[in-house]
């Protein structure tokens, strides 16, 4: 290793530790305390957005020139981690970095003024961003997409709708997949993307009841003849659906990275349970069977963890061809499931008191089926990945 390397190595991890540590401050004395009480409320604040980004936390991995700083993956990992272990909300986490999804096709399609006009007070944590590409008829399945947008002047004509939107009913700027050209088309094709802004005439929005994530707002979108002008086309028509693909791929790398950080969690709380617990004249983790399902949450928490940063290291080395994606495919599922592993066992391990609101275990408990599902179910997963190295 050459003495550049070894000292920008050195820098990086510096850089993670002062990160990670502003984030754990953040996440232990501004969300972990209140979340419980967010939870009940169906809500949090918006005063947390402007304070994530006084931190510098929403503008992680975005160009200076918008208010951003750049960050390798290997530096984005010490904001996702720790926010989901410290604060071991995924309520709170979906809607404070929803504009990690609906953002990049901005920044990598709009024009400048665009970007200008809605990137820089997203970071600030001024405004929220959202994407919009799920509709009833079809989740999985991009191509299939039916809402429709026609040029009409200097407008879009949207008609449509879409669900499960993270951060739908509070959105300032929505990033909407649809599909524009002749009518009744089909196909990935003639699929593009529009920027919508949250007040929009034609727009409206519904909130969903879910079985976890109760204080992210999670919408479901109609349009109804909702005029947009054509300026916030984003890149070209028929462009968007290899965007929405390239933003799944970010999307799912996001998912794995968080679901480790919620399986630590669960494995935090299990072990402290377990270590000041007794039964039968003995702490839970003096009990063998006790200790064993600790160890198999390690087992499973540290070989993904060393996934997550090998596949950062390869996105950092621009190394992101075929097999990044195959492997970031699998990995969301080997993350899922060892979030879902954690937290069956950490429920277990605590008892009944695994089962009373208010513990960690218990709302991650009930979060673990959307991260297994958002972003790409399991089974498009292991087919996508499939395809990527020619099954």
């Amino acid at each position: 290793m050459s003495a550049s390397s070894t000292a920008s190595s050195t820098e990086l991890l510096a850089d993670r530790a002062a990160l990670h540590d502003t984030v754990e401050r953040f996440a232990r004395t501004e969300i972990a305390p209140h979340v419980t009480a967010w939870d009940a409320a169906g809500e949090f604040p918006r005063s947390l957005y402007r304070r994530a980004g006084e931190l510098g936390l929403l503008g992680l991995g975005y160009p200076e020139q918008y208010g951003g700083t750049p960050a390798p993956q290997a530096l984005r990992l010490a904001l996702w981690s720790p926010l989901c272990r410290y604060g071991a909300s995924g309520g709170v986490l979906a809607s404070l970095l929803s504009h990690n999804i609906g953002l990049p096709p901005v920044l990598a399609l709009a024009s400048e003024a665009v970007r200008r006009e809605v990137v820089p007070p997203v970071l600030a944590g001024e405004q929220i961003a959202a994407l919009a590409v799920t509709e009833p008829g079809g989740g999985s399945d991009v191509a299939q997409l039916a809402t429709t947008a026609r040029r009409d002047g200097g407008d879009y004509v949207v008609n449509g709708e879409k669900v499960f939107i993270t951060s739908g009913m509070r959105a300032d700027w929505i990033t909407l997949a649809v599909r524009t050209g002749e009518a009744g088309a089909k196909g990935s094709g003639g699929i593009s993307l529009l920027l919508v802004p949250g007040d929009s005439p034609g727009l409206a929005r519904t909130r969903l009841e879910k079985m976890g994530w109760w204080c992210s707002d999670t919408a479901h979108l109609r349009f109804d003849h909702m005029r947009v002008p054509a300026r916030y086309l984003l890149g070209e028509e028929g462009a968007g659906f290899r965007a929405i693909m390239a933003n799944f791929n970010a999307e799912r790398f996001g998912i794995a990275a968080a679901s480790l950080g919620f399986a630590q969690a669960c494995y935090d709380e299990a072990l402290a349970w377990a270590r000041q617990r007794k039964t039968f004249g003995s702490t839970l983790v003096g009990h063998q069977a006790v200790r064993h399902k600790l160890v198999d949450m390690q087992m499973r928490i540290q070989s993904t963890s060393a996934w997550v940063e090998a596949l950062a290291a390869r996105a950092d080395a621009g190394d992101v061809g075929a097999d990044w994606v195959a492997q970031v495919c699998v990995l969301k599922n080997h993350a899922t499931q060892t979030l879902q592993f954690c937290a069956d066992q950490a429920v277990q391990i605590l008892g009944g008191m695994g089962y009373m609101r208010g513990t960690v275990s218990e709302r991650i408990y009930r979060e673990v089926k959307v991260m297994m599902i958002g972003g790409g179910a399991e089974d498009i997963m292991k087919d996508l990945a499939a395809r990527q190295w020619g099954l």
